[in-house]
């Protein structure tokens, strides 16, 4: 199955050019059976990734184009009077499928956006009284852009801390955006890519991910590091216990995408910062400030000692 994670990602580089590490971690993302929220400017791929990875992967996509005017059961479908049968017929939403990517979700209306609630956390839509299992896999990718705040609402932080992690893509460097221009000229790269995995596969793939081997020492430094966002002078709002049960779950995604059935300490310090980046607020006295959030973070797995392990084991 190893080759199968390797034959995904190979396809996905057909169309995003130089951000290895980005595909890596929504990779994980997916293996750890979370939601992966792209903020970022528009126009740096954030669609044509999540697009990439439904089609290598063969898994039913639907997009949403958040504005706002889109109602709750645009998300989650709704039910409508049938006249010859005398019953109600439930017509589905645009989140009933694998991959749903939910295109500037902070555009839409609150309401809108705790639709999505249930489904995310659940795996369920409930319509009506009547609830209905998402498919497997189910992966929402949200976007949104961190700058344009004209006509948006601002996600909650209990929506926010729904999503496993919170990626960047960032502007690609020079060699790669001419590279980019290249590989449009003709033909678009993602007519290129070629599933080469089922949704069954990719359910195998997350049950072995879940399946790696975290020892108690590693256990007890990702709890070290949430206490430590939550002791921190500059946070007002900490990584709360949701947010360390997705640390440990991307943790053992990242030691099974690196080949190997035990996690070390170099694995939670690898995504601590993208399962973290969203979750904590910072106080009044650090945003008045020049502190900067990433730079806060790498200052605190500085501060916190990682244990010392041989594969695994203390």
């Amino acid at each position: 199955m190893q080759q199968k994670l390797k034959e995904i990602v190979l396809e996905i580089k057909k169309s995003i050019i130089g951000k290895d590490d980005i595909i890596c971690k929504m990779m994980m993302a997916i293996l750890a059976q979370g939601h992966i929220l792209l903020e970022d400017i528009p126009g740096v791929g954030k669609t044509t990734l999540a697009l990439s990875f439904s089609k290598a992967m063969s898994l039913q996509h639907k997009r949403l184009q958040f504005t706002s005017d889109v109602m709750p059961s645009d998300v989650t479908g709704f039910s409508i009077y049938n006249r010859e049968t005398g019953t109600l017929d439930y017509k589905p939403g645009a989140a009933l499928c694998n991959l749903f990517l939910a295109d500037e979700i902070n555009r839409a209306s609150s309401k809108t956006q705790s639709a999505l609630l249930e489904v995310m956390e659940e795996g369920n839509i409930t319509v009506d009284g009547t609830t209905r299992p998402a498919p497997k896999p189910y992966v929402v990718i949200a976007t949104q852009n961190p700058l344009g705040f004209a006509g948006t609402q601002t996600l909650p932080e209990s929506q926010l801390d729904r999503f496993m992690v919170c990626l960047s893509m960032g502007y690609p460097g020079l060699e790669e955006e001419v590279e980019i221009m290249k590989s449009r000229r003709e033909q678009d790269p993602l007519d290129f890519i070629c599933p080469v995995a089922s949704a069954q596969d990719i359910c195998d793939l997350q049950r072995m991910a879940g399946n790696v081997y975290l020892s108690d020492a590693v256990y007890r430094y990702i709890a070290r590091l949430s206490a430590a966002t939550r002791e921190n002078e500059w946070i007002r709002l900490g990584l709360s216990p949701r947010g360390s049960m997705a640390l440990a779950k991307m943790t053992k995604a990242a030691a099974f995408l690196a080949g190997r059935d035990y996690a070390l300490p170099k694995d939670v310090q690898l995504i601590f910062p993208d399962v973290a980046r969203h979750r904590i607020v910072l106080s009044t006295h650090a945003k008045i400030g020049t502190v900067k959030l990433d730079s806060l973070l790498g200052e605190i797995v500085k501060s916190v000692p990682a244990p010392s392990l041989v594969k695994g084991k203390e």
